[in-house]
C-alpha cells in the first residue's frame, strides 16, 4: 500500500491513521457514523485491537482535522475470495456532498487493487437511503442482504 501520503486541493490530503494521537483526533468523525462509541479512548482501545487484526484507518485531513475518513481490511471467505472489506465510510456533515467520499471511494478502490483484491465490499444499512445513491454513482451494487441476531 502507498505509504505517502497523496496530496490533493490545497491544505488536503490521504494519508493513514498510524498512532493513538491521530485515531483520537478522529473520534468526533467515526462517532458521526457509529453513535454508540461512548469515548475517544474507548475508540482508540477497540482500534487498536482491530489494527492487530489487519484493519486500517485512512483519513481525508485538513491540516489537523479529518473530514472523510475510512476503515478497511483484507478478508478472503468462500463467497468473495480475496476482498478488500470497507468497515467503516464517513464524512463530516458540514463536508458533505464536496466530492470527498468519492476521492476516499477512488483511493480505496486503488488500494484493493494494489493489494491483489478483485472486488471491494461494504455493508450500509436499508435505512441508509443517501448512501445508497452515494454507493451507485461509485459503481457498487447492492448484491445480498446480511441478516443478524443478537446472542
Amino acid at each position: 500500500m502507498n505509504a505517502e501520503p497523496e496530496q490533493l486541493e490545497a491544505g488536503l490530503e490521504i494519508r493513514y491513521v498510524d498512532d493513538a494521537g491521530q485515531a483520537a483526533a478522529c473520534y468526533a468523525l467515526m462517532h458521526e457514523l457509529r453513535p454508540h462509541l461512548a469515548s475517544s479512548a474507548e475508540f482508540v482501545e477497540r482500534w487498536q485491537r482491530q489494527v492487530a487484526l489487519g484493519y486500517r484507518l485512512m483519513a481525508l485531513w485538513r491540516g489537523t482535522k479529518p473530514v472523510a475518513l475510512a476503515g478497511f481490511r483484507v478478508q478472503d471467505n468462500l463467497v468473495h475470495g480475496p476482498h478488500f472489506y470497507v468497515d467503516d465510510l464517513v464524512t463530516e456533515a458540514a463536508s458533505r456532498s464536496a466530492g470527498y467520499g468519492q476521492l476516499l471511494m477512488e483511493r480505496l478502490k486503488a488500494e484493493g487493487r494494489a493489494l491483489g483484491c478483485a472486488k471491494l465490499v461494504l455493508d450500509t444499512p436499508l435505512t441508509n437511503t443517501l448512501g445508497h445513491r452515494f454507493y451507485y454513482r461509485q459503481g457498487l451494487l447492492a448484491s445480498a442482504l446480511r441478516f443478524n441476531t443478537p446472542l
